[in-house]
């Protein structure tokens, strides 16, 4: 005997969470917001749970184990990321539900250099197309990985960063000076007329 719909849809392919479940709304709240803004402070939705979605180092956005291949519907997904605490959130006005990121939520892909006023600024554009000029409100950091040396990374909003693609590390040590801060010599790059240290002077051969 042939299975009921019901027990079809229940024993089916088709996840529990599909996006459109998961994220229902997401299209209403994200329409006519700036790119990169995250969600709305008055948004207080329920917490609906994680769903299998998953951001992986290299910037990929997963779901169900098969990668999101449009970018449009990434870029909606990534204008209402957040992060509260350790646990990365997508929020809507009526759910919220959490995903998984491997390392960073952003890949800085591009760098350019513009001068103002005599003074570098450097501006990055991350996978998702937003573009962050690095400033006191749009820190750099690096951290020490456990085999590819520093791990640099750019502040796109809130606590949400991106990592910036070895490529453009290599670009950025080659912009960079030694600068005296506390009694010591620092090396790293300086944009908007802040200086970002990546490690002592005397470490700059290892990098």
């Amino acid at each position: 005997m042939s299975d009921s719909p019901t027990k079809k849809r229940q024993s089916g392919a088709e996840p529990a969470h599909a996006p459109e479940r998961a994220l229902r709304g997401l299209g209403e709240a994200a329409t006519g917001r700036l790119r990169g803004v995250g969600p709305a402070p008055s948004w207080n939705p329920p917490d609906c749970g994680d769903i299998d979605m998953r951001i992986a180092a290299d910037g990929t956005w997963f779901y169900c184990g098969s990668p999101i291949g449009r970018l449009p519907l990434v870029q909606l997904f990534a204008s209402v990321l957040h992060k509260e605490a350790d646990r990365y959130v997508l929020v809507t006005p009526v759910e919220k539900v959490g995903i998984r990121v491997d390392d960073a939520p952003f890949l800085a892909v591009e760098m350019g250099i513009e001068d103002a006023a005599n003074e570098p600024r450097l501006i990055f554009r991350t996978n998702v197309e937003d573009l962050v000029t690095v400033n006191s409100e749009h820190p750099l950091r690096f951290e020490r990985g456990a085999a590819e040396g520093l791990k640099p990374y750019v502040k796109v909003r809130g606590d949400l960063w991106a990592l910036i693609k070895r490529a453009l590390f290599y670009d950025l040590v080659a912009l960079g000076q030694t600068e005296r801060i506390a009694n010591q010599d620092w090396f790293g790059v300086r944009s908007c007329g802040v200086f970002f240290s990546m490690c002592a002077a005397s470490e700059i051969e290892g990098l």
